[in-house]
């Protein structure tokens, strides 16, 4: 006699070239826990736009068909089971971390993840906000010390820096002491301030060129932007891009690309900023499980990320 299947409420995409607008509300088998997995039952999930034209959101690591895919690799919620061997965490702990990029993600009531993959979520530190952090906090934090290796004292050009990368950037490198120069449209001035960058450029008016030259441009926007950005950097200066392989590099500096990874310990050190007021989030708007369809289709710019909250 087989188990009976228990089902959740999932998020699903099938059709690549539909993007978030393919996007369905559907039930799906609660996920199991393998080896070194826990179950978590989500209480708030983060989700990246551009998720949905990576080859592993629809295909397993083997290059196998695997949709219906859930998206979303962001999350914050409770263990509910534990997996053979797994340990370093318990059943009923609070968690936020990353998921594997290959698996089925976190726009769901319940996630199967590596242990490994997860941080502690202190009490005082809601799911809101530890869903919005591992993307935007770990890829600010790896661009900037393991790729960049900031220094007290450089400069840094953050572009896109009012976003959710954007802002993580601006605030990591303030607080280890760089000068901070953040670019964006003209409605992102203020807030590209508020989160304590030092001086703006406005890509659609200001010369980008004006700024002089600079230690290590933060990169999330590439092309055009990219290139004019590579010969900025000072001799010895990097760049840092999250776009794919760089399209230009600095004449004596690096360029380097990177995909983020899950790290246990550099997300205590970010929940620890969040908790002792180092670090803000940059949350926009939250919406329920059943509202995420037109929450992650906006018919208008949105400012902030996107979170949506599976429990109430």
């Amino acid at each position: 006699m087989t188990e009976e299947t228990i089902l959740m409420k999932a998020i699903v995409v099938t059709d690549e070239a539909a993007g978030t607008a393919g996007m369905t509300l559907t039930e799906r088998p609660e996920p199991p826990a393998a080896i070194n997995d826990v179950v978590v039952r989500v209480h708030a999930s983060g989700f990246v736009p551009t998720e949905l034209e990576w080859p592993s959101t629809w295909t397993d690591r083997a290059g196998r068909d695997k949709s219906p895919s859930i998206p979303g690799h962001e999350l914050a919620g409770v263990v509910t089971a534990l997996g053979y061997g797994t340990t370093g965490l318990s059943v009923g702990q609070r968690v936020f971390g990353l998921t594997d990029w290959h698996r089925d993600g976190t726009l769901a009531e319940y996630v199967a993840v590596e242990a490994r993959n997860l941080a502690p979520l202190p009490g005082d530190v809601d799911f809101t906000v530890g869903a919005s952090l591992p993307i935007s906090g770990l890829t600010a934090w790896q661009g900037l010390f393991d790729h960049g290796h900031l220094q007290a004292g450089q400069s840094v050009l953050a572009h896109g820096a009012a976003g959710a990368v954007g802002t993580m950037v601006t605030q990591l490198a303030r607080e280890a002491g760089a000068y901070v120069i953040g670019t964006g449209r003209t409605v992102d001035r203020q807030k590209a301030f508020d989160f304590g960058a030092q001086e703006f450029v406005d890509l659609d008016n200001d010369a980008l060129e004006d700024i002089g030259a600079v230690d290590l441009v933060f990169d999330v926007i590439g092309g055009d932007i990219q290139k004019r950005s590579a010969g900025l950097i000072r001799a010895g200066g990097t760049l840092v891009t999250v776009v794919g392989p760089p399209e230009a590099w600095p004449t004596n500096g690096r360029a380097i690309d990177f995909v983020v990874e899950a790290d246990r310990t550099q997300l205590g050190e970010i929940v620890h900023r969040v908790r002792d007021g180092r670090l803000r989030t940059n949350i926009g708007n939250i919406a329920s499980l059943d509202d995420a369809v037109a929450a992650l289709n906006p018919t208008e710019r949105t400012s902030g990320k996107t979170i949506i909250r599976i429990r109430p």
